[in-house]
Formats: C-alpha cells, sequence, structure tokens
C-alpha cells in the first residue's frame, strides 16, 4: 500500500510527538523543546532532545533522528503499516484502502519533486541571462538586494509557449503537465503555463519546491492576471501550504510570533527589513488547515492586511474561518495597515520600526468582530440595531467550544448594550415623581404562588440577591436586559423585568413589584438571599459602588450555566473513555468551577455589611 505525502503529513500533524514518546520515555520540559536520556543508548546525562514544532526526536549522542512514524518502528519495532495504523486510530484518520495506483502516484511524486527543482534552476538560469533584463530591473524597483533574490529563488520564466518543454527535455511532457508547469488543451499542443512572469517558487515545510508564482511583467497585457499560482498538483495543495513556512518556524520560535499577510510580496519585503517570522496564504483566504498549521507555532498569531477595503474583507474572511476553532488560549489578532498601504510600503516609509510598532497593536479578534459588524450598516433604526445583534449572534453559534461561545455571546451582548441602550444621566428628583419604596417582602399567602411558579420553591441566593438588586436599583435593568435575557435563567422573574423594559414600562422600583404581582410572582426577600452580604443590597451603599458591585454580580450569575454545562459535559465525557484528556479537562472546569465559588464568597461577604433591611454591624 503506498500513502500520499499528503496524508502522511497529516497524520504526523495530527499527532503530538512528545506524548507518544513520552509513553515509554520520560522527558523533561526545556524551553520550546523535551530533554531525556536517549533511549537508543545507555547514558547518564540527557542529550535526546524531542521538538513538537519540528515534529522530530533527535540524539546529540548517538545521532538517533526521526519522526513520530520512525519512533514506531525504531525505538517500538513495529511494522511500517503497524505504526501507521495505530497512529492513524489514535489521530482518528482512517487509512486508504489498497490502491494498485497508488505505488505508482507515490513513486510519481518523487519524479515531480526532480521536475519542479529542475523547473526552478533553469528559472534562475533565465533570470541571470539577457532574456531576464526586465525581472532584474523589476526586482530593483522593489528594493530587493542581491541576498534576498538568491535566498528567496527569484527566477524568470521567458515569452515562448514551448520554452521550458525544450529545456527539461529529459521529462516526458506529461510529468510537466502533472506538475503545473504545462498546460494542455483537448485538440491543441500543449504549452507552457508561466511566459514572460517574474517567477517565485513555493516549497513546502521540508524546503522542497512544489509549485511557483509568477508576477506579470508587461503592464500591456490587461487580460493575464497580475499573479498567476501553480494548480493544485500531487506535490501541491494551496489550501494546506502557507508560503515561507519553512523559514518562519524557526523565526518564529524566537520571536514567539508568527505574522500572516496577504502574498508572498509582502512576505519578503518583511524579510528584506529583517522581519524573519511572516507567512502568506497563496491566493486564498485562510483555509481551517492554515490556521491549525499556525497555532503548532504560536497560540495567537498576527493577521496584517492591507488597509483597503479587500484587505478588511481577507481579514474578516479569516475571523469566521476561526471562530468554529476557536479553542482555550488559542485565537487570533489583526494588525489594519494605514488605508493605501500594504508591508511593503509601511516599511519603505517608516522601516522595521514602524511596522513592529503596527504589529504590536494588533487587536484581538473579538474586537474587530464586533466593529466590522457595527460599521457594517446603518443604525438608524430599532430594526437596524436588532439587525447587528442578529448578526453578532450568529457569528457566536459558529464557536463549537461551549466555554468559549458563552463568553462571546456574554462579551458581544455587553458591547451591544452598551451600543444600543446607553446609560441615561441620572435623574434630579422632582416634586410628585414617586420616590422608590423598599423593596415588598413575601407574605406566607404568596409563598405558594411563588413555589408553583419557579418550580422548585425559592429560587437560589444568587438570582434573588440579583433579582432584589435590580429592584432596588431598577434604573441598572435596561443596561443589563439584554445580557439577562440571553442567559439561561431559570428564575421567572428575570423574563418579567427584561419583558417590562422592551414593553416601556416604567423602571421604577414600585412599577416593578407591580408587573411581578401582576404575573402571580413576588420580589425575592431577605430570607431567599440571607447567606449573600452583597454591597448593592445595603442600605446606605454608595450609588456607584453599588452598581458595580450589581454589574459583577450579574457577570457570574450569566457565567454560571455555561460553566456548570461545561462541567457536567466534561465529566460525562469522562465517565464514557476515561482518557487522560477527559480527565484533564473535567480537572481543569472542575478548578474554574472552584474559583467561581471563591469569587461569589468574596464578593457577597467582603464587600457589604448586612442584606437589606439590616443595618450594618460593626
Amino acid at each position: 500500500m503506498a500513502l500520499s505525502p499528503q496524508w502522511l503529513d497529516e497524520l504526523r500533524a495530527r499527532v503530538t510527538l512528545s506524548g507518544v514518546i513520552g509513553r515509554t520515555t520520560r522527558l523533561t520540559k526545556a524551553g520550546h523543546e523535551f530533554k531525556a536520556c536517549c533511549p537508543f543508548h545507555n547514558e547518564k546525562s540527557p542529550s535526546f532532545t524531542v521538538n513538537d514544532q519540528k515534529g522530530f526526536y533527535h540524539c546529540f549522542g548517538c545521532g538517533a533522528h526521526g519522526d513520530v512514524i520512525r519512533w514506531m518502528t525504531d525505538q517500538r519495532g513495529l511494522a511500517f503499516m503497524d505504526a501507521i495504523k495505530e497512529l492513524a486510530a489514535e489521530a482518528g484518520m482512517e487509512v486508504p484502502a489498497p490502491d494498485p495506483r497508488a505505488a505508482q502516484r507515490a513513486e510519481q511524486a518523487n519524479t515531480l519533486h526532480d521536475v519542479m527543482a529542475a523547473a526552478q534552476a533553469w528559472f534562475v538560469e533565465r533570470l541571470a541571462s539577457d532574456e531576464g533584463a526586465k525581472a532584474r530591473a523589476y526586482l530593483a524597483t522593489r528594493g530587493f538586494n542581491a541576498r534576498t533574490v538568491e535566498r528567496f529563488g527569484f527566477g524568470y520564466a521567458p515569452e515562448g509557449r514551448q520554452a521550458l518543454k525544450e529545456a527539461l527535455r529529459q521529462f516526458p511532457e506529461s510529468l510537466l503537465i502533472e506538475a503545473g508547469l504545462r498546460i494542455a488543451v483537448d485538440e491543441r499542443e500543449p504549452y507552457d503555463r508561466f511566459r514572460g512572469r517574474l517567477m517565485l517558487p513555493i516549497e513546502d515545510a521540508r524546503g522542497r519546491v512544489i509549485a511557483f508564482g509568477g508576477r506579470i511583467l508587461d503592464a500591456q497585457k490587461t487580460d493575464a492576471p497580475k499573479y498567476l499560482n501553480s494548480p493544485d498538483t500531487p506535490l501541491f495543495d494551496k489550501g494546506r501550504t502557507l508560503y515561507n513556512l519553512h523559514r518562519a518556524g524557526p523565526a518564529s520560535r524566537k520571536s514567539g510570533r508568527v505574522v500572516v499577510v496577504e502574498g508572498y510580496m509582502d512576505v519578503i519585503a518583511l524579510a528584506a527589513a529583517g522581519i524573519e517570522d511572516a507567512v502568506a496564504p497563496l491566493g486564498t483566504a485562510l483555509t481551517e488547515r492554515q490556521i491549525e498549521m499556525l497555532w503548532r507555532l504560536v497560540e495567537n498569531p498576527v493577521l496584517c492586511f492591507d488597509g483597503d477595503a479587500a484587505g478588511q474583507r481577507a481579514a474578516m474572511r479569516a475571523v469566521t474561518r476561526a471562530l468554529p476553532l476557536l479553542r482555550p488560549a488559542h485565537s487570533l489578532r489583526i494588525v489594519r495597515l494605514p488605508t493605501g498601504m500594504d508591508p511593503d510600503d509601511v516599511t519603505k516609509r517608516d522601516g522595521a520600526r514602524g511596522m513592529e510598532a503596527l504589529l504590536e497593536q494588533a487587536r484581538p479578534l473579538i474586537e474587530v468582530l464586533w466593529e466590522h459588524e457595527r460599521d457594517a450598516a446603518p443604525l438608524a433604526s430599532p430594526e437596524d440595531k436588532a439587525g447587528l445583534k442578529a448578526r453578532l449572534m450568529a457569528h457566536v453559534d459558529t464557536i463549537a467550544d461551549q466555554d468559549i461561545k458563552a463568553l462571546y455571546r456574554r462579551d458581544l451582548l455587553e458591547r451591544f448594550s452598551s451600543f444600543a441602550f446607553p446609560r441615561r444621566e441620572e435623574r434630579a428628583w422632582q416634586p410628585g415623581r414617586r420616590s422608590a419604596p423598599p423593596v415588598p417582602v413575601r407574605d406566607p399567602a404568596q409563598t405558594g404562588r411563588l413555589r408553583r411558579a419557579t418550580g422548585k420553591g425559592a429560587r437560589d441566593a444568587l438570582s434573588a440577591a440579583v433579582l432584589a438588586g435590580l429592584l432596588r436599583h431598577p434604573g441598572e435593568l435596561e443596561r443589563h436586559a439584554d445580557l439577562i435575557a440571553h442567559a439561561p435563567l431559570s428564575d421567572p422573574r428575570f423574563a418579567a423585568l427584561v419583558d417590562a423594559v422592551d414593553d416601556g414600562a416604567a423602571l421604577e422600583t414600585e412599577a416593578l413589584a407591580t408587573i411581578l404581582s401582576e404575573r402571580g410572582l413576588v420580589a425575592p426577600g431577605p430570607e431567599e438571599y440571607a447567606s449573600l452580604r452583597f454591597g448593592f443590597l445595603v442600605d446606605d451603599a454608595a450609588p456607584e459602588a453599588a452598581r458595580a458591585d450589581l454589574a459583577q454580580a450579574i457577570a457570574l450569575l450569566v457565567e454560571r450555566p455555561a460553566l456548570d454545562a461545561a462541567l457536567a459535559e466534561a465529566t460525562a465525557r469522562f465517565e464514557r473513555d476515561l482518557s487522560e484528556g477527559a480527565y484533564a479537562e473535567q480537572q481543569r472546569l472542575l478548578k474554574r468551577k472552584l474559583e467561581f465559588d471563591s469569587r461569589l464568597r468574596q464578593m457577597a461577604s467582603a464587600r457589604s455589611a448586612a442584606p437589606q433591611g439590616t443595618a450594618p454591624q460593626d
């Protein structure tokens, strides 16, 4: 059975090398690597290293070297296919069924590498010839010195339709077509794909040429694309390739950063300015696979797109691709370049320091998402604002991680509420205006009715305390209504208060208590929240401090259901498969739950003196 290079690369990417080796060899973290005493020879001091980012192990003592597949065959003693099957099962991949043509394709892939290497050598040779004068002149206008031209392998494809075929006569034409260097058209003679273009090799993670990009040099050819890339071939899949990854990877391990720009010329411009950790997609928006490749380098790649409308659309396409993939600590940051400028323009105007300063200002994904949707359409009417809210929630619904989804929902709803319902100025007291009476206390006759309305008697203390706080500070209800409305709160009194806001009811304590009563509900009494002594429930609490405490209590109340649900799901998952990963996730969420309870206790005891209706105690 022959397995394609792409399939094997996917297998290596899905399996963590240190995790596999760590099952039989004790590893110690050392910077970006792991160290151990070599399992292939006896030694007392560790000289064996494992590097997950590079995907290989190496012993400086005996020279043992390999990837995760080599480990399984050399250290575990498995046959190649047995090692593949075991790793594929761990990675959740299906081993391709036997195909009599697979061996031929694998052999052909090796030959295609030879074809691409020969083509690259020829393009470089043509650049140095008289034919390449126009291409050299263009490179001079870009400010690329000889070192940059040589390092990135610039070349030139002459105008002739059969020039490359004549130069690579040692290879059959079928291979040139398969490599994407020639185009075959029915009933016509095949011809060279790249003609009259400045050529740039596209290399894989091992630095082998797998494709080419060509920039047109004749501005009069308006019918031809400015940039032309190789088509997908057995060597090249543009959705799974990042330009310059083999150079940017080592640089990113030093900088702790990787920068994603729009095209390969931007990458080269940054490298020429001394910024080495840049990569680029190849004519498409970032794909899910490319985002995962970036996350193997750093947790928060920086997207740096041009400041024009097209650049911002490209940034948003990357944002929407990333949302479903978000996981704890892994996200994207985005830089908006000055309007009409690309990285080359910035480095020429402001130098590498100016570009570095812009990169330092990269903003979190959620901020870019909010600003894009806020500015996407006019917001002159309630319907417009409702459309903004719907768009934001549609983005949130694509997030798979439940914790992140809940936090994004809360953050975006808070931003929306502050934007759509700005806080009113405190109104001065006027004669005849109703003052806010004390919150009504439940009487025994109403208790049974409340039990029936809430399902299981009195609600928990946090819900009751927040309800009491909203009734004591009714002006805060409008500010937090949207956040409360989208939270999975089971106490029907919250829905009644939110409906009051939507209906335009007077946001005063007495009026809200009446609305609750009309629905067969009553305001929470001190006995419901006696265990919590929040500052906003104290009679003489300072207004600003009370509002701040109430906002924090609401945030805790909204966060709790998502946290409880995630913990329950993780516990159920651990009970099903008893894996180390499931156990670790359950323990992480359990720790968060304990931290949540601790925050609640601290807020509800240290910041206040007594619940409503009692005087503070010394």
